[in-house]
């Protein structure tokens, strides 16, 4: 390289070819837009590294975000269904509250209704009790009356006929001594008929009393001939009584034969005393065994 000197003039110096000058202008112009060429892509490789950094970072702070807004979300929804079910829970308990308190308040008005059921029922057989007490002292009474009737009655067909109290009642014997029927007779005499009317005389001041006829003969004789007799003689004595005053009603008569003897026995005396008519007198208001 030839230095230059103060002394040098261009002008002085030879001048140079047309292509070296041309090589000389292009390298001084080329070297500066190579500069400026790597400076732009130095710059926008750092710009670029920059930008993809702050992408990277952004897509990172996305991805937390999303992240963040899918938890939120899943815990929104959460809770949504928390809620739910604690309304549903909610409802449910004032429904089974609602429903315990009709079903409490029906038990309250049942037990009540039963209360008053068993109070009437109570009184209803306190009033029974007390009607049975009454009744059972009525009915003990007008046992005691009747049991006085009868015996006022014994005593008074006693001294009439032979009379004795029996189970059934009383039950006055009109034998041979009483009642004199006549062989094969059923027809009653005068004395059959004074005697009759002293018995109707005494039962017309009773009351409540049937009387059964019955007919009894003694062992002459064939059994249809002595059942058809005491049929005939027991019915003699209730017409008589009948037509004494005593109500027909009360009356009935039955004939026995000779299958119920008094005594046993073929003597004369035996046998006048199973030629008879009983009279079975029975208080309707007392109950007699069988």
């Amino acid at each position: 390289m030839n230095s230059l000197s103060l002394d040098d003039d261009p002008r002085d110096r030879p001048p140079l070819d047309r292509p070296s000058r041309v090589r000389e202008r292009s390298s001084g112009s080329t070297l500066p837009l190579l500069v400026l060429l790597i400076a732009a892509v130095i710059a926008a490789l750092f710009f670029g590294y920059r930008q993809h950094g702050k992408n990277v970072a952004a897509d990172a702070r996305l991805a937390d975000l999303s992240a963040k807004v899918d938890r939120a979300t899943a815990t929104a929804q959460a809770a949504m269904a928390k809620a739910d079910t604690a309304d549903r829970n909610a409802h449910a308990a004032a429904e089974g509250r609602q429903l315990a308190e009709t079903q409490a308040a029906g038990a309250r008005q049942e037990a009540d209704e039963a209360r008053k059921e068993s109070d009437a029922a109570r009184q209803e057989a306190m009033t029974a009790k007390e009607t049975a007490a009454r009744a059972e002292a009525e009915k003990e009474a007008i046992r005691k009356r009747a049991e006085s009737e009868r015996n006022r009655l014994e005593a008074a067909l006693g001294e009439i006929a032979e009379t004795r109290k029996t189970a059934l009642g009383l039950v006055m014997n009109l034998g041979g001594d009483h009642l004199k029927f006549e062989f094969n007779k059923a027809e009653l005499s005068a004395k059959d008929r004074e005697l009759l009317s002293r018995i109707a005389g005494i039962m017309l001041t009773a009351q409540d009393y049937t009387i059964s006829v019955n007919g009894h003969t003694d062992d002459v004789g064939s059994a249809e001939y002595n059942q058809a007799l005491s049929e005939r003689r027991a019915q003699a004595v209730r017409d008589y009584l009948a037509q004494a005053g005593i109500p027909a009603e009360i009356l009935s008569v039955t004939g026995h034969g000779k299958s119920l003897p008094l005594v046993r026995g073929t003597t004369d005396a035996a046998r006048a005393k199973n030629r008879r008519v009983e009279l079975a007198i029975a208080n309707t208001r007392i109950r007699y065994g069988p």
